[in-house]
């Protein structure tokens, strides 16, 4: 007989037993139901205490936000800068995180409020003063403040510390002027930062364009030497470019069938005048000679030719000017032609200067105004000239306008192609008020200059500028005759300036 057929059969019966059971006796469940809740609360309450405990008995690191450095194992202050220690989080494991911060949080709610409840109560809770607190309302007063470096909007009138970070909060001087503000400078500092100043006074300024040129040869100068008839060159006496030419000096003979029949031609006109006595003749004798004077002869070599009544075969040919060769395009033997350029020769005696003045300048350039050029390169300095002509296009290119200016060089030391400095002079503005222009905090909004005052102490102020020329700016307002303003230093003086000016200018914010 096998026994599990008996268990299957007896199985009914037992299921039947226990629900009459149950059915009949209903505190059994209830009871049963409490004592698994117990034991489930108990658990977890174990659970929940043995982290905590746990938490309690780990020791605390704190450090500080501005110098990890600084260690602790108890809640306080930065020795160095003042700032509250925060704790350091531990490294805890990933089975224990999460219990571990529940009781952390768990204990905090309890035992203690968190810096932060601290520090925000302190700065929310009070009250804040009108920003009209930061100066006061009378003129040259000095008022002082004392701000968090890492909090501007934390401002008060005593010394303390800042209720969020706990640094501690640094001494500001402001003046009671919004509009000056006083900058005090011990002497050695003013030492130290090598500080200058320059008076305000009164001159005349002139518009002033400062440029390069070049020295040129003065065109109207130039001569170009042409032989009229057709010929060889027998006899060349210029032997290069920049030979010295006196006037009437023999440059060249030349032999030309031309001037030849011009020569006999004239003596014909002679005889004939000369034989018969009629006017007329005498009219072919006048043409004649017009004819050699207009071939090149001049009224020395007719006059010779009248006298000795003889032809010339070789025909030389004189300097009518003074002057240097600029150019020579023949030698011994050539054979030329009427469009033929022997020579061409100028005259030094007078040079141009060609400047070029920036397209911004150029209402500044007037005909007939003064100038002054100097030459580096050759230690000439101070030579007067005057602009003799404004080309009327610019360079599209540089973008420049092109100045013509006349000088005199008698002596003959200015040499073409030659860089000059010119310095061109337009009208005066006379009796204005000037400051060296390195006293110039120029920002592109707006111009101020740093002034030492009466007491030494420095102010910073703004000024409308005019014209500047020759290193000086005009004062149009903004400043008076004898005051005094720094020159060199004042970026930093300024920089002062601006930050207390920024305080002064605070409307809204915390501040303590």
């Amino acid at each position: 007989m096998n026994p599990f057929n008996n268990v299957k059969k007896q199985a009914p019966k037992t299921v039947l037993l226990l629900s009459s059971i149950l059915i009949s006796t209903p505190w059994l469940s209830h009871a049963q139901l409490a004592s698994t809740d117990q034991t489930a609360a108990h658990q977890a309450n174990s659970h929940e205490h043995a982290p905590q405990a746990n938490v309690i008995n780990q020791v605390k690191t704190y450090t500080c936000p501005m110098h990890p450095e600084v260690i602790s194992h108890e809640p306080g202050r930065c020795p160095q800068c003042n700032m509250f220690l925060v704790e350091q989080q531990a490294v805890a494991s990933p089975t224990d995180k999460h219990t571990e911060h529940q009781a952390a949080e768990h204990q905090n709610a309890e035992h203690r409020p968190t810096l932060a409840t601290k520090s925000s109560s302190l700065v929310f809770d009070t009250p804040a003063p009108k920003a009209d607190s930061l100066v006061k309302a009378a003129d040259n007063v000095i008022t002082i403040k004392y701000v968090c470096p890492m909090h501007a909007h934390i401002i008060s009138d005593v010394p303390g510390t800042c209720p969020i970070c706990g640094m501690n909060l640094e001494k500001v001087e402001t003046g009671g002027n919004t509009q000056e503000i006083n900058i005090n400078v011990s002497g050695s500092m003013q030492q130290a930062l090598a500080l200058k100043v320059a008076k305000v006074e009164r001159d005349t300024l002139w518009k002033f364009v400062e440029t390069v040129g070049q020295v040129d040869y003065d065109e109207s100068q130039i001569t170009h030497i042409h032989a009229r008839v057709t010929g060889w060159i027998e006899k060349l006496m210029i032997k290069s470019v920049g030979d010295t030419i006196k006037k009437d000096q023999l440059l060249y003979e030349i032999y030309s069938p031309d001037l030849i029949n011009a020569q006999n031609d004239y003596l014909l006109a002679m005889d004939t005048a000369t034989t018969n006595g009629q006017e007329r003749y005498k009219g072919l004798v006048r043409d004649a000679g017009l004819r050699l004077s207009f071939l090149g002869f001049n009224d020395k070599q007719i006059k010779q030719l009248t006298e000795s009544k003889q032809t010339q075969y070789r025909v030389p040919f004189y300097a009518r000017q003074e002057g240097i060769v600029k150019a020579l395009d023949v030698r011994d033997g050539m054979y030329i032609q009427p469009s033929t350029e022997v020579m061409s020769v100028v005259d030094l005696s007078k040079v141009w200067v060609i400047a070029d003045v920036f397209e911004n300048e150029q209402s500044w350039i007037a005909k007939g105004q003064k100038a002054e050029i100097a030459v580096p390169a050759m230690n000439i300095n101070g030579i007067e000239g005057t602009i003799d002509y404004i080309y009327p296009e610019l360079d599209p290119v540089t973008r420049s306008l092109r100045v013509r200016v006349v000088l005199n060089n008698t002596k003959v030391d200015l040499r073409p192609k030659t860089l000059a400095k010119v310095s061109l002079f337009g009208g005066p503005h006379e009796n204005v008020l000037v400051v060296p222009q390195e006293a110039l905090i120029q920002t592109g909004k707006e111009n101020r200059v740093i002034v030492k005052q009466a007491d030494d102490s420095f102010t910073a102020k703004q000024v409308t500028v005019g014209m500047m020329s020759q290193g000086k700016a005009e004062i149009i307002s903004g400043l008076h005759e004898g005051e005094r303003v720094v020159i060199s230093g004042q970026f930093l003086l300024d920089s002062e300036a601006s930050l207390k000016g920024s305080l002064m200018r605070l409307s809204s914010g915390h501040q303590h």
